[in-house]
């Protein structure tokens, strides 16, 4: 048997359908979302830029001393460099081509250490190679043989003696003319670092800064965005409730329609503000990396995306099996809700039968249900979160293995190897997010289908099209007629069988009968919160069903027996948010006899009224619902069972004011208890849906008939509970 607490079972993790209507809540802000985009698009540039600016501060200028750089003559480079002896030297990146000496009077110069000493060299030296010092070396040739570069006098910078050094490139030997740097001329050379770091450590400050602003507001526009679509998404649910009938809530439990206002909701935020736009983000972040790496260097690039095919089937088969584990919670999830919604509202009844310990079992199956499943999510989170971060942290280790042995070979500079490990964390770190993000998808997903299905869900109670309304006018007269009216709450279990009626304005009418007959439905089917499946209701000879079910019971007032109360205080309690003076509430509670009580309360009309009234006795919330309907006086009154919880002296009370209030308007009672019907205009006596007797007080003693019997069991009960009493 399906268990009315259980909740349904999900679509897809993903559907396109589903998520073109959520984007349709988001269409009015469109402009917002677009300069969230816009900011994220700046986010990422600076995050791709901060360890840009950590590699040029390595390499060009940590390290950048032992740059290859040309010589100019004194006052000709064409930015600032740094005046050695006779020439200023500018530094050049490593892949410059090399000055042709025959061509132009550049000079290529590097300065190079050896045995912790610094010597600046006559030519540029191969990346990687291998570079000693040349003992006693023998007089310099006049010329090399062919496809060696001569060996570079610099004699005449300084007049000083020079050394040679012996260049080992690999595939041949050399030597070049080289010469001994002082401390300070070592530190002259480096004498523009010192300001070139500042700046670059300024920039980084800046950058972090502009990437804080350009976070907080994208943050903001963000969160507000999404909290104006949900502001919306919950307005339409709530006003969709209210349209439903009263059929609806019979089959759904409460906690399940808490559950989609308030948590589903919550779920569609997560996604509008985590995954629909961050989404952009990653994907800047994940296209920026992979662009910067290749441009810096295409072997270390192909070695850093080398593990993310493994990346993506490992994130495929994960998202399969989170999605059945993530299901599962979601359905014991509903349930919780649903039992504890159910066992906080008949918590009277349980502890007055002390079934505390057979309901705290029962929740505790539920519970551990819900652990169970949450547990089985949590182990597939538990193999998937650590895989990937082990693969993150396998490509840093082959990078670092690469890398660093190119660096030690000196063909890589350290600042792109530094780089490089700072953009692999930032291109692992949005796919270590992706079950984050895949679970926010997953609920968001799970959640906008039920309450997209709740929004679809068709009224069983539908207003008639707005071209085939019929309106009421200001106030009607109160004419009610049943015709022929058969009705069911499910298939052909009929409650009522051809039943006909007919109440004139100002006419009171009394239903009687044993439980069950279906005097009840008749009140229900007035207010149309159920339709009827055969015959016509008509309410001053218009077909109900041609009137909207609003306008309809703006003319009716129901006072039933079980009083419901909403959390406020007494008058707000009377009026319900009509716009009702306070000497109209006033004057129903007078009318109605629940003047004494409320002023005897220490507030009086401002007392606060806790949660279903349970502060106040079931005599004065009845009294409460008299006040209420008198208060809005409609032209119909439906009394259902109204007198059932007053004592008898304020039920003989309210039956002097029951003629006051009946003058004028129409009245339709249910009563079990036949003293209180006697001045009816008619009494309807109903058997299994039927009615079998009509007519009033005295017509219907006169025929001896069902009404009579009824009258007879409850007046020798009557006697017997005197008789005792003396």
């Amino acid at each position: 048997m399906e268990d009315f607490r259980e909740e349904e079972v999900l679509g897809k993790a993903y559907d396109r359908r589903i998520m073109a209507r959520l984007l349709k809540y988001a269409r009015p802000y469109w402009r917002v979302i677009a300069v969230c985009v816009i900011l994220l698009a700046g986010i990422s540039l600076v995050d791709l830029l901060r360890p840009y600016l950590l590699k040029t501060a390595v390499d060009d200028h940590l390290n950048g001393w032992t740059k290859p750089m040309l010589g100019y003559a004194v006052g000709t480079a064409p930015r600032s460099a740094v005046r050695f002896a006779d020439r200023d030297f500018l530094r050049v990146n490593p892949g410059t081509p090399s000055p042709d000496t025959q061509t132009t009077t550049l000079r290529a110069y590097q300065i190079v250490t050896v045995a912790g000493s610094a010597y600046l060299a006559g030519d540029w030296i191969p990346r990687g190679a291998r570079v000693t010092l040349v003992s006693n070396p023998p007089a310099p040739p006049a010329s090399e043989t062919p496809g060696q570069p001569a060996i570079a006098p610099i004699l005449g910078i300084l007049e000083r003696e020079g050394v040679q050094l012996a260049i080992d490139d690999g595939q041949k030997v050399y030597r070049l003319l080289a010469l001994p740097l002082t401390p300070g001329e070592t530190a002259l050379f480096r004498s523009q670092d010192g300001p070139a770091l500042w700046r670059i450590a300024l920039f980084y400050l800046l950058a972090i800064l502009l990437g804080f602003i350009l976070n907080y507001s994208q943050t903001q526009l963000l969160q507000f965005t999404g909290q104006r679509i949900i502001f919306r998404i919950r307005q339409d649910v709530f006003r969709h409730l209210q349209g439903l009938s009263a059929s609806f809530f019979d089959r759904n439990p409460v906690g399940r329609l808490v559950t989609r206002v308030a948590n589903d909701t919550e779920a569609l935020n997560e996604m509008y503000t985590s995954v629909l736009v961050n989404l952009f983000r990653d994907v800047f972040i994940i296209a920026g990396v992979i662009i910067v790496m290749f441009r810096l260097d295409y072997r270390l690039a192909f070695l850093a995306v080398s593990l993310l095919p493994l990346v993506g089937v490992i994130s495929f088969l994960y998202a399969g099996r989170a999605r059945a584990a993530w299901r599962e919670v979601r359905v014991r999830l509903a349930r919780i809700n649903a039992t504890l919604a159910e066992s906080i509202s008949g918590m009277r009844t349980i502890q007055v039968f002390a079934r505390e310990e057979e309901q705290a079992r029962e929740f505790n199956e539920i519970n551990l249900s819900h652990y169970q499943s949450s547990m089985r999510e949590l182990y597939v989170f538990a193999i998937f979160r650590p895989t990937l971060d082990f693969l993150s942290t396998l490509s840093l280790a082959l990078l670092l293995w690469f890398g660093g042995g190119k660096v030690l070979q000196g063909s890589l500079s350290f600042g792109i190897l530094f780089a490089f490990i700072s953009y692999i964390q930032q291109l692992f770190r949005p796919i270590l997010e992706l079950a984050e993000k895949f679970n926010i998808l997953q609920q968001a997903m799970a959640s906008s289908e039920r309450i997209f299905q709740l929004l679809d869900t068709p009224p069983a109670v539908p207003d008639p099209p707005p071209n085939q309304a019929i309106h009421l006018p200001a106030r009607i007269q109160g004419r009610v007629e049943f015709r022929n009216v058969w009705f069911a709450y499910e298939g052909e279990n009929w409650v009522l069988r051809d039943v006909s009626f007919r109440v004139e304005p100002g006419q009171t009418v009394a239903f009687v009968g044993h439980t069950g007959a279906g005097k009840t439905s008749i009140l229900s089917l007035l207010g149309r919160f159920y339709d009827i499946q055969r015959g016509t209701i008509c309410v001053d000879d218009i077909d109900i069903r041609s009137i909207p079910a609003q306008e309809l019971r703006r003319h009716l007032a129901l006072v039933a027996q079980d009083v419901f109360l909403f959390t406020g205080d007494i008058k707000s309690n009377i009026r319900l948010n009509a716009p009702l003076s306070d000497d109209t509430v006033v004057r129903a509670a007078q009318l109605v006899h629940a003047d004494n009580f409320i002023r005897s309360l220490p507030r009086g009309y401002d007392e606060p009224v806790a949660e279903r009234g349970v502060t106040l006795s079931t005599g004065q919330r009845q009294l409460l619902s008299f006040a209420r309907a008198v208060a809005h006086n409609p032209p119909i009154l439906v009394l259902d069972e109204a007198t059932a919880n007053i004592d008898s002296e304020t039920e003989h009370l309210i039956q002097g004011a029951l003629q006051g209030l009946s003058q004028g308007r129409t009245t339709l009672i249910v009563a079990h208890r036949l003293s209180t019907i006697q001045k009816a205009d008619q009494i309807i006596v109903l058997h299994k849906g039927k009615i079998r007797e009509q007519g009033n007080h005295q017509e219907l003693l006169a025929k001896r008939g069902l009404y009579y019997k009824l009258w007879r069991l409850q007046y020798d009960e009557t006697q017997s509970a005197l008789a005792e009493t003396v």
